[in-house]
């Protein structure tokens, strides 16, 4: 059903079993979508919000290439992930919320997607897809995390959540490593590169690409760690905002712009390749604004690391010149969507425990039919981040929501607290805030007083999703290694005395 209701409707739904989700004339239209395999492009950018793109009104950003494909795509309106980096990417890859599959935080080994977890590029390898990554993974440094280990062919990645960091335990960049002419690991050697780390990613992506013409259908993951801190971008793009807004957001903006560069001229290369009407073309983003927020947000409350809507809604631009027409789609989506969907797209199978575990569902009918009739469903938001060792149990209302079309359900302090050394004490009070997003969409005004029944359906919904996601949290108090893999291999290959930037060869095709 269509969700425009109010909080009557909303309660007789929400006990209701899930409907079939396309009309029979949208299950046609599907059908003639599902098995198309179509190549994949999937572009996501680390930290970019909904409000950091100028068709979102940013007054400042300038990104006509991602206007131009914002115009061209379909459009979810109303797209979700996690609030911050791997658990998002983590949910992609699996179909699952990241806390099923090991991953509450983004270091301290609870980073690494579990060994059990089947995914999205091992689905897509199996039906006869060749797959790449280019640039951020940051879902485990140590070799049975790697990617190569998870699905994908080709490798072209740094270490850690960004290029140069550092933590202990195994998250771990190569030593001393930039964003310009940046170290980089290259199916399992490292490689020195010339340029800024963003063009150096599209650039050997479009390559792989290149190479693969004629080859069969091709899954190009292209994860910047861009515009992620610390904000150093081409002089040429970073110069263009002095004056016009604070320091630290000079290199933010300016690698954005850089980002989008790389999607018209990675664009154009597929034209030029003459593939581009049978390629499905991704744009999203990790998590909200890590820094943009304070300029324009879309008018949405919050940023990274919050469970409000700022933190988690994000672009999503489907381009397919051969199958979607440009239009939006208001239906309630998330990365756990993706897995199913690219799928099905694909003609891949999927063995049956993966399928029946995933949250997720297949977003086909609405690619055929933006309007179509779309289960109702929650959506479960938690930030995780707790100390390390601490029971997790004792977060479960920590900085969490539960996300429906028409309202969310929120326990978040309205100001982050300092960080401590110490272990922080575990939310003992929780409070729920409700908030109307068709009256309310900046999630102002709580509402919880005057709509007790339905805080009590979402809150019930969000204690058995709890309980259910607990048996998965498996890295809680996972060893340590002494060393980052990343340092040990960078060492093991170069030397104990190498500097962070030896002199050798360029990969293949670069």
């Amino acid at each position: 059903m269509t969700i425009t209701m109010g909080r009557r409707d909303f309660l007789r739904a929400a006990g209701m079993a899930a409907a079939a989700c396309a009309a029979p004339r949208g299950a046609r239209a599907a059908e003639g979508l599902a098995g198309r395999r179509p190549n994949i492009v999937l572009i996501m950018t680390d930290d970019q919000g909904y409000g950091d793109l100028a068709c979102h009104g940013n007054p400042i950003l300038k990104t006509p290439n991602l206007d131009r494909l914002h115009g061209e795509s379909l459009r979810f309106t109303d797209f979700h992930v996690s609030p911050t980096c791997a658990p998002t990417r983590c949910s992609i890859m699996t179909g699952r919320h990241e806390f099923r599959s090991g991953i509450t935080h983004t270091i301290l080994e609870r980073e690494r997607m579990s060994l059990k977890a089947f995914t999205l590029p091992q689905a897509l390898k199996a039906a006869g897809y060749a797959t790449g990554i280019f640039g951020k993974w940051h879902l485990g440094d140590e070799a049975p995390y790697q990617p190569e280990k998870r699905g994908f062919d080709e490798v072209f990645i740094h270490g850690a959540g960004g290029i140069g960091q550092s933590y202990p335990g195994s998250c771990g960049d190569a030593p001393g490593n930039t964003y310009f002419d940046p170290v980089i690991r290259h199916n399992g050697r490292f490689v020195r590169t010339k340029g800024f780390c963003t063009d150096v990613f599209f650039g050997r992506a479009a390559s792989w690409i290149e190479s693969r013409k004629g080859k069969g259908p091709f899954f190009a993951y292209i994860t910047p760690n861009a515009p992620h801190s610390p904000y150093h971008a081409p002089e040429s793009h970073r110069a263009r905002f002095e004056g016009k807004v604070p320091k630290n957001i000079e290199g933010f903006y300016g690698m954005i712009e850089n980002i989008d560069d790389n999607v018209g001229r990675l664009r154009a290369k597929l034209a030029d390749l003459g593939v581009e009407r049978e390629t499905l073309f991704i744009f999203m983003t990790d998590n909200g604004s890590a820094a943009g927020s304070q300029i324009h947000n879309a008018g949405m409350r919050g940023n990274k690391g919050s469970p409000w809507n700022g933190g988690t809604r994000v672009p999503l631009f489907l381009h397919w010149p051969a199958a979607l027409k440009p239009a939006d789609c208001a239906r309630l989506a998330a990365h756990i969507d993706l897995f199913p969907t690219l799928a099905a797209l694909a003609g891949a199978e999927v063995p049956a425990a993966t399928a029946a575990g995933f949250d997720g569902r297949s977003l086909v009918p609405l690619l055929a039919n933006p309007a179509a009739p779309w289960a109702e469903r929650f959506l479960f938001t938690h930030v995780g981040r707790w100390p390390r060792g601490d029971d997790p149990k004792g977060f479960k209302m920590a900085n969490c929501s539960v996300r429906h079309e028409h309202w969310t359900l929120v326990s978040a302090p309205d100001r982050p607290k300092p960080k401590k050394a110490a272990s922080a004490a575990p939310v003992a009070a929780p409070k729920w805030q409700l908030f109307d997003l068709k009256a309310d969409p900046g999630e102002t005004t709580d509402v919880s007083a005057a709509h007790p029944d339905i805080v009590a359906k979402m809150s019930k919904a969000y204690d058995a999703w709890w309980e259910s996601v607990l048996p998965g949290m498996e890295n809680e108090t996972a060893p340590q290694p002494a060393e980052n893999p990343f340092k040990t291999w960078f060492h093991q290959q170069f030397g104990p005395d190498a500097s962070a930037k030896p002199d050798y060869p360029l990969p293949a095709g670069s």
